[in-house]
């Protein structure tokens, strides 16, 4: 594995925009709330470290990942944002949902991005199993979420 033994989440400050004057919205899925819920500490604790300010970060929840790309779609069409993160978690299971769920909400987001001036950026895990999620949502893989965080404001700034 490429990531394996790797903190992916480490960046350096200096190197990203300051986030002070942009606006941002956070999709959540309650889905594998635990992790979505540290994924999205992540996401708002490395905004802020970059210099976002607190009110400008929107959060919406959805009740899963299939449902972030209509919740991203209207986060964008009713609130002033200049970057969009959808935070979701979709483990394997028993049967074929899951890549049915991986393929549409990688699918939708992707859409969204060809279909808006507004950056929304894919932060859904898409694991064999929970160990793998804990890993890559503040574990031994760091977290996602900043590392979406990061993505978001990089990319809100080229939009400018």
């Amino acid at each position: 594995m490429a990531t394996e033994n790797k903190n992916l989440s480490v960046y350096d400050k200096s190197k990203i925009p300051n986030a002070k004057h942009l606006r941002f919205g956070i999709v959540v899925s309650e889905w594998n709330g635990e992790i979505t819920e540290a994924l999205y500490d992540g996401a708002e604790e490395a905004l802020v470290d970059c210099g976002a300010l607190p009110e400008n970060v929107l959060r919406w929840n959805v009740p899963g990942s299939f449902e972030l790309t209509f919740g991203c779609k209207k986060i964008i069409q009713t609130e002033k944002v200049d970057a969009v993160i959808a935070i979701g978690s979709v483990i394997r299971g028993e049967t074929s949902h899951f890549d049915f769920v991986c393929s549409a909400t990688a699918q939708g987001i992707k859409d969204l991005n060809v279909a808006y001036d507004v950056p929304v950026i894919f932060c859904v895990l898409t694991d064999d199993n929970i160990e793998q999620s804990k890993a890559r949502s503040g574990g031994k893989h760091g977290n996602k979420g900043t590392e979406a965080a990061i993505a978001a404001i990089q990319m809100a700034v080229l939009g400018k």
